[in-house]
């Protein structure tokens, strides 16, 4: 008796609990907003703007990649045969392609590390507690704001041979001074000098962020135990901006394998060579395979697929490190 009137009791009490629950979790919702699709209609605006300029555009290359299209026509279906162009080392184009590519992983090893350190050196700098360190930070992130054709135009007219103020006041101490816009690795040189000045305020901007997120009371304990300043910085300051670090030289490479307008612009993809241009990047050498001379708008497509997938692979890469970091 006593038994069934607890089992009565536990079945009666089990239905009201989970009754109690899900009315909780309506109310909830109502609270939210009573029609489910409100939470889109929030999203859409940006699916929409994503749609049309992101997954349009992407799809629509891969149309084009397997067909034989120009600016003229639709050509006929022709399958991977713009990729094995590219991919086939027989083929007069697979030279020219990887030319490009090297040219761009060439920029990338000689800006990473350089924007990643002076970026980190001065964001250490201005974490000091220093009269006008803000009107230095503004300074510093200023021509980040700045066009890429802004930033090429400034340079190349200040490396200019004929009206350059850098060639002529090189000249007028040392007599002479360099072709900086049409040899090599002087054009390399005034690419890479334009990026840094360009893009080295963002990767301060994140770094100043990191530093000022570590606990003060870290160094007071490493300098009471007779730590010095790069003691400090190799033992704390490193350790602690780990993750913030992985996330700019991410950022980083990305950007710089997506260099073209520098180029374009300064040095015009030059000098030349047999293989085309010595500061060519292979965003450079698409654009005028698609949008100059003959214009192959499917063989363009296609290479700018397979440099997809290349930077999808180094984002992966990226990634795990992020995941070995977090665990």
């Amino acid at each position: 008796m006593t038994a069934a009137s607890a089992g009565s009791v536990t079945t009666g009490k089990a239905p009201g609990r989970r009754l109690f629950g899900g009315s909780a979790r309506k109310d909830a919702r109502r609270r939210i907003g009573e029609n489910p699709l409100i939470p889109y209609l929030f999203i859409a605006p940006h699916f929409i703007i994503f749609a049309i300029f992101i997954l349009y555009p992407f799809f629509l290359g891969i149309w084009i990649s397997v067909h034989d299209s120009s600016s003229l026509r639709d050509g006929p279906f022709v399958g991977f045969n713009q990729f094995l162009k590219v991919l086939n080392p027989s083929s007069i184009h697979f030279p020219r392609f990887w030319n490009a590519v090297w040219n761009t992983i060439l920029f990338v090893f000689m800006s990473v590390p350089l924007l990643v350190g002076v970026g980190l050196f001065l964001a250490t700098l201005l974490n000091q507690k220093l009269r006008g360190r803000n009107v230095f930070r503004a300074i510093y992130f200023v021509p980040w704001t700045l066009s890429v054709a802004v930033v090429g135009l400034t340079w190349w007219w200040m490396f200019n041979s004929n009206a350059g103020f850098i060639p002529l006041a090189l000249k007028a101490v040392f007599g002479q001074s360099p072709n900086f816009l049409a040899s090599n690795p002087w054009a390399w040189f005034t690419i890479l000098i334009s990026t840094l000045w360009w893009t080295i305020g963002f990767n301060t901007i994140i770094f100043l962020a990191g530093l000022q997120a570590i606990s003060a009371d870290l160094y007071e304990a490493a300098s009471v135990d007779g730590a010095n300043r790069w003691q400090q910085f190799k033992s704390i300051t490193l350790p602690s901006l780990r993750p913030i670090l992985l996330l700019v030289v991410t950022l980083q490479i990305l950007a710089s394998f997506q260099l073209v307008g520098q180029p374009q612009i300064i040095t015009g993809g030059g000098p030349p060579s047999a293989l085309g241009g010595e500061t060519a990047p292979v965003l450079l050498h698409i654009y005028q395979t698609g949008f100059e001379g003959r214009r192959e708008h499917s063989f363009a497509a296609a290479m700018a697929l397979v440099v997809a997938a290349m930077m999808i692979v180094v984002s992966v890469i990226n990634f795990r490190l992020f995941s070995s970091e977090r665990s």
